[in-house]
C-alpha cells in the first residue's frame, strides 16, 4: 500500500498544467491605439491636406468600435490613383502579446499625390462574418461611416515597410507604410 501511495505522488509531482489567457479590449485599450493612428491621420493632413478633422474624427470612432468588438483584421488610409496605391498607412491587428509600443509618426511625407485621391479601406476580422447578418447591420448602423464593399486598391510603384506598431500589454495594431520608388 504504501508502494502505490508513493507513486501516485511521484506521477503526480511530474504533472504539467496549462493554462490560457484570454484578451477583452476594452474602450480604454481601444482608445489608446486609436489615439496613436489618429496622430498619424494628423500628420497625414499637415502633408498632404487629407484627411479632414471631420473624417479622422469619424475614422477614430469607427476604429475604436471594431477594436471594442474584435471585428478589425486591417485598415488602411492613404492616396491612390488610377485604383493604385501612391502612399498608405496599414494597420493590422496583432494580438498575439509580443508587440511593442512606439511612438505615433515616421509618416512619409514626400509622395506626389496630385491626381490621387483619398482612401480608406477596412477589413473585417472572420468573427466579424461569424456573426448573423442582422447583428451585423445592428453594429454597422452605429458606426460614423456607411462603408460600401469593394476591392481594395493594388500596389503602385512602390514598396511596403513595417515601420511601427502600437500597444498596450503586447496587443495592439502592427502599421505598414506604402511609399512610392
Amino acid at each position: 500500500m504504501l508502494a502505490a501511495r508513493s507513486r501516485i505522488l511521484l506521477q503526480a509531482r511530474h504533472m504539467s498544467y496549462t493554462t490560457t489567457t484570454t484578451r477583452t479590449n476594452t474602450r480604454t485599450w481601444a482608445a489608446y491605439l486609436a489615439s496613436k493612428v489618429a496622430a498619424d491621420l494628423k500628420r497625414c493632413q499637415r502633408y498632404y491636406g487629407k484627411p479632414t478633422d471631420r473624417q479622422i474624427d469619424a475614422y477614430i470612432e469607427e476604429l475604436t468600435e471594431y477594436l471594442v468588438a474584435g471585428y478589425l483584421e486591417s485598415i488602411e488610409y492613404g492616396f491612390k490613383k488610377a485604383g493604385k496605391r501612391v502612399v498608405t498607412l496599414r494597420y493590422t491587428v496583432d494580438s498575439a502579446g509580443n508587440l511593442g509600443d512606439d511612438r505615433s509618426g515616421g509618416v512619409y511625407a514626400h509622395a506626389d499625390i496630385s491626381g490621387a485621391t483619398w482612401f480608406s479601406y477596412l477589413t473585417e476580422h472572420s468573427s466579424f462574418w461569424g456573426l448573423t447578418p442582422a447583428q451585423r447591420a445592428a453594429f454597422e448602423s452605429k458606426l460614423p461611416i456607411d462603408r460600401t464593399p469593394s476591392d481594395g486598391p493594388s500596389d503602385g510603384d512602390g514598396y511596403w515597410v513595417s515601420d511601427r506598431s502600437y500597444s498596450q500589454d503586447g496587443s495592439g495594431v502592427r502599421r505598414q507604410t506604402f511609399r512610392p520608388i
